[in-house]
Protein backbone atom coordinates (compact mmCIF):
# COMPACT_ATOMS: atom_id res chain seq x y z
CA UNK A 1 0.00 0.00 0.00
CA UNK A 2 1.48 3.03 -0.95
CA UNK A 3 2.36 6.07 1.25
CA UNK A 4 2.62 9.78 0.47
CA UNK A 5 4.28 12.27 2.83
CA UNK A 6 5.93 15.49 2.32
CA UNK A 7 8.44 16.78 5.23
CA UNK A 8 9.03 20.46 5.93
CA UNK A 9 7.96 21.32 2.38
CA UNK A 10 8.62 24.76 1.31
CA UNK A 11 7.35 25.54 -2.35
CA UNK A 12 6.92 28.67 -4.73
CA UNK A 13 8.31 30.28 -7.89
CA UNK A 14 11.35 31.57 -9.51
CA UNK A 15 13.33 30.32 -6.27
CA UNK A 16 10.48 32.67 -3.77
CA UNK A 17 9.27 30.38 -1.45
CA UNK A 18 5.03 31.24 -1.03
CA UNK A 19 4.78 28.29 1.58
CA UNK A 20 7.05 26.77 3.76
CA UNK A 21 6.52 24.28 6.92
CA UNK A 22 4.31 21.92 4.63
CA UNK A 23 3.70 18.42 6.62
CA UNK A 24 1.71 15.93 4.98
CA UNK A 25 0.59 12.08 5.79
CA UNK A 26 -1.74 10.68 3.03
CA UNK A 27 -2.25 7.10 3.42
CA UNK A 28 -3.47 4.60 0.74
CA UNK A 29 -7.38 4.96 0.24
CA UNK A 30 -7.33 8.46 1.59
CA UNK A 31 -8.84 11.25 0.14
CA UNK A 32 -6.81 14.44 1.22
CA UNK A 33 -8.03 17.79 0.10
CA UNK A 34 -7.13 21.09 -0.12
CA UNK A 35 -9.14 24.00 0.76
CA UNK A 36 -8.39 27.95 0.79
CA UNK A 37 -9.32 31.17 -1.18
CA UNK A 38 -8.55 31.81 -4.64
CA UNK A 39 -4.36 32.13 -4.93
CA UNK A 40 -3.61 30.80 -1.91
CA UNK A 41 -1.09 28.17 -3.19
CA UNK A 42 -2.95 25.38 -3.35
CA UNK A 43 -2.53 24.58 -6.78
CA UNK A 44 1.30 25.60 -5.94
CA UNK A 45 1.52 22.91 -3.48
CA UNK A 46 0.22 20.00 -5.68
CA UNK A 47 2.49 21.33 -8.56
CA UNK A 48 5.36 21.14 -6.02
CA UNK A 49 4.25 17.15 -4.77
CA UNK A 50 4.03 16.57 -8.55
CA UNK A 51 7.47 17.61 -10.12
CA UNK A 52 5.70 19.91 -12.44
CA UNK A 53 7.69 22.25 -9.86
CA UNK A 54 10.92 22.38 -8.02
CA UNK A 55 10.81 21.98 -4.43
CA UNK A 56 12.38 25.16 -3.03
CA UNK A 57 12.77 23.10 0.49
CA UNK A 58 11.92 19.67 2.23
CA UNK A 59 11.43 16.35 0.66
CA UNK A 60 8.53 14.53 -0.67
CA UNK A 61 8.31 10.53 -0.17
CA UNK A 62 6.54 7.60 -1.70
CA UNK A 63 6.50 4.39 0.79
CA UNK A 64 9.80 6.29 2.46
CA UNK A 65 11.32 6.92 -1.08
CA UNK A 66 12.59 10.62 -2.35
CA UNK A 67 10.31 11.19 -4.91
CA UNK A 68 12.99 12.99 -6.98
CA UNK A 69 14.70 9.66 -7.05
CA UNK A 70 12.23 7.78 -9.22
CA UNK A 71 12.68 7.62 -13.14
CA UNK A 72 10.05 9.58 -15.17
CA UNK A 73 7.95 6.29 -16.26
CA UNK A 74 8.04 4.63 -12.29
CA UNK A 75 6.82 7.92 -11.49
CA UNK A 76 4.50 7.92 -13.94
CA UNK A 77 3.27 4.49 -12.77
CA UNK A 78 2.74 5.71 -9.54
CA UNK A 79 1.22 9.22 -10.03
CA UNK A 80 -1.49 10.53 -11.92
CA UNK A 81 -1.88 13.79 -12.63
CA UNK A 82 -5.11 16.11 -13.52
CA UNK A 83 -4.50 19.96 -13.51
CA UNK A 84 -6.52 22.88 -15.29
CA UNK A 85 -3.85 23.59 -18.12
CA UNK A 86 -5.29 23.47 -21.15
CA UNK A 87 -4.14 20.53 -23.06
CA UNK A 88 -2.62 20.78 -26.71
CA UNK A 89 -4.45 17.63 -28.19
CA UNK A 90 -3.56 18.18 -32.26
CA UNK A 91 -6.64 16.65 -33.61
CA UNK A 92 -7.03 13.66 -31.09
CA UNK A 93 -9.76 11.82 -30.24
CA UNK A 94 -11.45 11.37 -26.63
CA UNK A 95 -10.34 7.97 -26.70
CA UNK A 96 -6.94 8.64 -27.96
CA UNK A 97 -6.64 11.37 -24.79
CA UNK A 98 -7.68 8.66 -22.39
CA UNK A 99 -5.24 6.22 -24.30
CA UNK A 100 -2.52 8.21 -23.72
CA UNK A 101 -3.02 7.28 -20.28
CA UNK A 102 -1.45 3.93 -20.65
CA UNK A 103 1.94 5.39 -21.96
CA UNK A 104 3.70 3.87 -19.14
CA UNK A 105 3.04 0.71 -19.55
CA UNK A 106 3.51 -0.06 -23.32
CA UNK A 107 6.69 0.00 -24.59
CA UNK A 108 8.80 1.98 -27.49
CA UNK A 109 6.39 2.08 -29.77
CA UNK A 110 4.03 3.11 -27.70
CA UNK A 111 0.94 0.08 -29.08
CA UNK A 112 -1.57 -0.92 -27.12
CA UNK A 113 -2.64 -4.64 -26.07
CA UNK A 114 -6.12 -5.66 -26.00
CA UNK A 115 -5.82 -5.24 -21.97
CA UNK A 116 -5.19 -1.79 -22.44
CA UNK A 117 -7.77 -1.16 -24.67
CA UNK A 118 -10.38 -3.00 -22.27
CA UNK A 119 -8.62 -0.59 -19.39
CA UNK A 120 -9.26 2.30 -21.64
CA UNK A 121 -12.87 1.75 -22.36
CA UNK A 122 -13.75 0.69 -18.56
CA UNK A 123 -11.96 4.18 -17.62
CA UNK A 124 -14.43 6.26 -20.14
CA UNK A 125 -17.49 4.13 -18.37
CA UNK A 126 -16.62 4.93 -14.92
CA UNK A 127 -16.59 8.73 -15.91
CA UNK A 128 -19.82 8.18 -17.70
CA UNK A 129 -18.09 9.35 -20.96
CA UNK A 130 -18.65 5.86 -23.41
CA UNK A 131 -20.28 8.10 -26.19
CA UNK A 132 -17.67 10.74 -26.51
CA UNK A 133 -15.33 7.73 -27.92
CA UNK A 134 -14.65 8.94 -31.22
CA UNK A 135 -15.80 12.67 -31.00
CA UNK A 136 -12.75 15.00 -31.22
CA UNK A 137 -11.18 16.18 -27.74
CA UNK A 138 -11.43 20.08 -28.75
CA UNK A 139 -15.18 19.72 -30.48
CA UNK A 140 -16.56 18.78 -26.40
CA UNK A 141 -17.29 21.11 -24.02
CA UNK A 142 -15.27 22.14 -20.87
CA UNK A 143 -17.03 19.89 -18.22
CA UNK A 144 -16.68 17.41 -20.50
CA UNK A 145 -12.71 17.63 -20.93
CA UNK A 146 -12.93 17.42 -17.19
CA UNK A 147 -14.32 13.97 -17.47
CA UNK A 148 -12.28 12.34 -19.86
CA UNK A 149 -8.65 14.06 -18.14
CA UNK A 150 -9.87 11.95 -15.09
CA UNK A 151 -10.26 8.92 -17.25
CA UNK A 152 -6.77 9.53 -18.74
CA UNK A 153 -5.62 9.68 -15.12
CA UNK A 154 -7.89 6.63 -14.28
CA UNK A 155 -6.74 5.26 -17.29
CA UNK A 156 -3.04 4.84 -15.82
CA UNK A 157 -4.08 3.07 -13.15
CA UNK A 158 -2.06 4.83 -10.48
CA UNK A 159 -1.74 4.76 -6.36
CA UNK A 160 -2.00 8.63 -6.30
CA UNK A 161 -4.11 10.71 -7.73
CA UNK A 162 -3.47 14.11 -7.88
CA UNK A 163 -6.09 16.70 -8.82
CA UNK A 164 -6.56 20.56 -9.51
CA UNK A 165 -9.99 21.18 -8.83
CA UNK A 166 -11.22 18.79 -10.95
CA UNK A 167 -15.04 20.17 -10.16
CA UNK A 168 -14.54 23.02 -12.58
CA UNK A 169 -16.89 23.10 -15.34
CA UNK A 170 -18.81 20.57 -14.05
CA UNK A 171 -23.09 20.91 -13.02
CA UNK A 172 -23.92 19.56 -9.76
CA UNK A 173 -24.74 15.80 -11.22
CA UNK A 174 -21.39 15.96 -12.86
CA UNK A 175 -19.54 17.27 -9.74
CA UNK A 176 -21.19 14.51 -7.12
CA UNK A 177 -20.71 11.43 -9.82
CA UNK A 178 -16.68 12.72 -10.01
CA UNK A 179 -16.38 12.70 -6.34
CA UNK A 180 -18.20 9.45 -6.09
CA UNK A 181 -15.66 8.22 -8.46
CA UNK A 182 -12.70 9.40 -6.65
CA UNK A 183 -13.96 7.81 -3.18
CA UNK A 184 -14.80 4.65 -4.72
CA UNK A 185 -11.22 4.50 -5.85
CA UNK A 186 -9.90 5.15 -2.65
CA UNK A 187 -11.95 2.90 -0.81
CA UNK A 188 -12.48 0.25 -3.18
CA UNK A 189 -8.92 0.57 -4.98
CA UNK A 190 -6.96 1.67 -1.69
CA UNK A 191 -5.65 4.33 -4.37
CA UNK A 192 -4.38 8.06 -2.30
CA UNK A 193 -5.90 11.17 -3.58
CA UNK A 194 -5.18 14.33 -3.40
CA UNK A 195 -7.23 17.56 -4.89
CA UNK A 196 -8.17 21.36 -4.23
CA UNK A 197 -11.33 22.00 -3.77
CA UNK A 198 -13.56 25.40 -3.54
CA UNK A 199 -16.25 23.61 -3.11
CA UNK A 200 -15.93 23.43 0.93
CA UNK A 201 -19.64 21.64 1.31
CA UNK A 202 -18.49 18.86 -0.86
CA UNK A 203 -14.75 18.34 0.14
CA UNK A 204 -16.39 18.38 4.28
CA UNK A 205 -18.58 15.12 2.79
CA UNK A 206 -15.32 13.06 0.41
CA UNK A 207 -12.52 13.19 2.22
CA UNK A 208 -10.85 12.00 5.14
CA UNK A 209 -8.34 14.92 5.67
CA UNK A 210 -8.86 18.52 5.31
CA UNK A 211 -5.36 20.89 4.64
CA UNK A 212 -6.08 24.81 4.43
CA UNK A 213 -3.77 26.31 2.37
CA UNK A 214 -3.84 30.19 3.76
CA UNK A 215 -1.03 32.16 1.47
CA UNK A 216 1.78 31.74 3.07
CA UNK A 217 1.19 28.83 5.78
CA UNK A 218 -1.13 25.84 5.99
CA UNK A 219 -3.57 27.24 8.47
CA UNK A 220 -4.66 23.80 9.92
CA UNK A 221 -4.98 20.39 9.04
CA UNK A 222 -6.87 17.31 10.20
CA UNK A 223 -9.98 15.60 9.85
CA UNK A 224 -13.58 17.41 8.47
CA UNK A 225 -14.92 16.94 11.54
CA UNK A 226 -11.89 18.90 13.24
CA UNK A 227 -11.76 21.67 10.63
CA UNK A 228 -14.91 22.63 10.15
CA UNK A 229 -15.27 23.20 14.07
CA UNK A 230 -15.30 26.65 15.13
CA UNK A 231 -13.78 29.84 13.29
CA UNK A 232 -11.41 27.82 11.11
CA UNK A 233 -13.30 28.91 7.69
CA UNK A 234 -14.06 32.38 9.13
CA UNK A 235 -10.31 32.63 9.37
CA UNK A 236 -9.75 31.08 6.47
CA UNK A 237 -11.92 32.93 4.02
CA UNK A 238 -11.80 36.35 5.20
CA UNK A 239 -15.29 35.73 6.31
CA UNK A 240 -17.15 38.94 7.55
CA UNK A 241 -20.87 38.36 6.73
CA UNK A 242 -22.34 34.79 6.33
CA UNK A 243 -21.73 31.50 8.55
CA UNK A 244 -20.98 28.05 7.68
CA UNK A 245 -22.87 25.31 9.24
CA UNK A 246 -20.98 21.91 9.97
CA UNK A 247 -23.75 19.52 10.45
CA UNK A 248 -24.99 20.68 7.17
CA UNK A 249 -21.98 21.47 5.04
CA UNK A 250 -23.65 24.59 3.74
CA UNK A 251 -22.82 28.24 3.75
CA UNK A 252 -25.47 30.85 5.33
CA UNK A 253 -25.77 34.54 4.03
CA UNK A 254 -25.23 37.20 6.43
CA UNK A 255 -28.00 37.47 8.82
CA UNK A 256 -30.85 40.56 8.37
CA UNK A 257 -29.97 43.87 10.21
CA UNK A 258 -31.89 45.33 12.58
CA UNK A 259 -34.56 44.39 15.34
CA UNK A 260 -37.03 41.47 14.55
CA UNK A 261 -40.27 42.43 12.67
CA UNK A 262 -41.97 38.91 13.00
CA UNK A 263 -41.69 35.78 15.31
CA UNK A 264 -41.54 32.67 13.86
CA UNK A 265 -42.78 29.79 15.25
CA UNK A 266 -40.83 26.59 13.79
CA UNK A 267 -39.83 23.62 14.55
CA UNK A 268 -39.48 19.65 13.08
CA UNK A 269 -37.27 21.77 9.48
CA UNK A 270 -40.44 23.67 8.89
CA UNK A 271 -38.58 26.81 9.73
CA UNK A 272 -35.41 26.70 7.26
CA UNK A 273 -36.92 27.55 4.45
CA UNK A 274 -38.45 30.89 5.73
CA UNK A 275 -35.52 32.13 7.55
CA UNK A 276 -33.88 31.75 4.40
CA UNK A 277 -36.89 33.55 2.47
CA UNK A 278 -37.26 36.02 5.27
CA UNK A 279 -33.32 36.60 4.88
CA UNK A 280 -32.96 37.23 1.10
CA UNK A 281 -36.01 39.69 1.70
CA UNK A 282 -34.26 41.71 4.50
CA UNK A 283 -36.41 40.94 7.18
CA UNK A 284 -34.92 40.55 10.37
CA UNK A 285 -36.87 38.05 12.18
CA UNK A 286 -36.95 35.99 16.36
CA UNK A 287 -37.76 32.70 16.48
CA UNK A 288 -38.46 29.41 18.66
CA UNK A 289 -39.66 27.20 20.26
CA UNK A 290 -37.32 25.04 19.17
CA UNK A 291 -34.90 22.44 20.78
CA UNK A 292 -31.43 22.95 20.27
CA UNK A 293 -31.11 19.21 18.69
CA UNK A 294 -33.95 20.44 16.33
CA UNK A 295 -32.51 21.04 12.37
CA UNK A 296 -34.54 24.19 12.36
CA UNK A 297 -32.27 25.64 15.50
CA UNK A 298 -28.84 25.01 13.24
CA UNK A 299 -29.58 27.51 10.58
CA UNK A 300 -31.62 29.58 13.07
CA UNK A 301 -28.27 30.19 14.73
CA UNK A 302 -27.17 31.74 11.59
CA UNK A 303 -29.90 33.93 10.33
CA UNK A 304 -31.95 34.22 13.54
CA UNK A 305 -31.62 37.75 15.89
CA UNK A 306 -32.87 35.35 19.13
CA UNK A 307 -33.82 32.26 19.80
CA UNK A 308 -36.33 30.68 22.45
CA UNK A 309 -35.04 27.34 22.93
CA UNK A 310 -35.31 24.27 25.21
CA UNK A 311 -32.85 21.95 25.77
CA UNK A 312 -32.76 18.75 23.45
CA UNK A 313 -35.28 16.51 24.38
CA UNK A 314 -36.45 18.68 26.83
CA UNK A 315 -40.41 19.92 26.73
CA UNK A 316 -41.69 23.17 25.64
CA UNK A 317 -42.94 24.61 29.89
CA UNK A 318 -45.37 27.48 30.25
CA UNK A 319 -41.72 30.07 30.45
CA UNK A 320 -40.59 29.21 27.44
CA UNK A 321 -44.39 29.82 25.79
CA UNK A 322 -44.24 33.28 27.67
CA UNK A 323 -41.12 34.23 26.23
CA UNK A 324 -41.79 33.51 23.25
CA UNK A 325 -45.13 35.13 23.69
CA UNK A 326 -42.91 38.20 24.57
CA UNK A 327 -40.83 37.97 21.52
CA UNK A 328 -43.82 38.30 19.57
CA UNK A 329 -44.87 40.97 20.96
CA UNK A 330 -41.90 43.01 20.80
CA UNK A 331 -41.59 41.92 16.77
CA UNK A 332 -45.42 42.57 16.34
CA UNK A 333 -46.50 39.98 14.13
CA UNK A 334 -46.05 35.87 14.30
CA UNK A 335 -45.45 33.60 11.26
CA UNK A 336 -46.79 30.33 12.05
CA UNK A 337 -44.44 27.75 9.97
CA UNK A 338 -45.08 25.11 12.36
CA UNK A 339 -48.83 24.38 12.66
CA UNK A 340 -48.30 20.59 13.62
CA UNK A 341 -47.20 20.01 17.35
CA UNK A 342 -45.84 16.59 19.37
CA UNK A 343 -46.18 15.47 22.97
CA UNK A 344 -42.86 17.69 23.39
CA UNK A 345 -43.56 20.85 21.70
CA UNK A 346 -47.66 20.42 22.34
CA UNK A 347 -47.57 23.90 24.42
CA UNK A 348 -45.68 26.15 21.95
CA UNK A 349 -49.31 25.78 19.99
CA UNK A 350 -50.60 28.55 22.56
CA UNK A 351 -48.68 30.66 20.85
CA UNK A 352 -50.97 31.14 17.74
CA UNK A 353 -54.21 31.79 19.93
CA UNK A 354 -52.27 34.13 22.35
CA UNK A 355 -51.43 36.49 19.04
CA UNK A 356 -54.88 36.29 17.72
CA UNK A 357 -56.19 36.94 20.78
CA UNK A 358 -54.04 40.00 21.10
CA UNK A 359 -54.31 41.69 17.43
CA UNK A 360 -51.33 40.39 16.36
CA UNK A 361 -51.08 39.41 12.56
CA UNK A 362 -50.35 36.02 11.91
CA UNK A 363 -48.88 34.85 8.64
CA UNK A 364 -48.30 31.58 7.40
CA UNK A 365 -45.48 32.34 4.46
CA UNK A 366 -42.56 34.76 4.29
CA UNK A 367 -44.25 36.41 1.44
CA UNK A 368 -47.40 37.58 3.73
CA UNK A 369 -44.79 39.64 5.77
CA UNK A 370 -45.16 42.89 4.34
CA UNK A 371 -42.36 44.74 3.66
CA UNK A 372 -40.65 47.20 5.88
CA UNK A 373 -37.54 49.79 6.03
CA UNK A 374 -34.50 48.61 7.69
CA UNK A 375 -32.85 51.44 9.02
CA UNK A 376 -36.31 52.00 11.04
CA UNK A 377 -35.15 48.73 12.21
CA UNK A 378 -31.54 49.60 13.01
CA UNK A 379 -33.07 53.09 14.70
CA UNK A 380 -35.35 50.63 16.75
CA UNK A 381 -32.19 49.55 18.27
Amino acid sequence: MTRLSAHDLSVGYNKKVLIGGIELEIDAGEVVTLIGPNGAGKSTVLKSITRHLDLLGGTVYVDGEDAKSLTFRNFATKFSVVLTERLKTERMTCEEIVAAGRYPYTGFFGKLTQGDREIVAESMALVGASELADTPFEAISDGQRQRILLARAICQQPQIMVLDEPTSFLDIRYKIELLGVLRRLATEKKMSVVLSLHEIDLAAKISDKIVCVDGDRVLSAGTPEEIFRGDTVRRLYGLVRGDYNLLFGSVEMEKPQGTSRVFVLAGGGAGISVYRALQRRGIAFSTGILSENDVDYQVARSLATSIVSVPAFASVGEEDVARAAEETERAGALLAACRKFGETNARAEQLIALAERSGIPVYSSAAEVPEGSTEEGKDAE
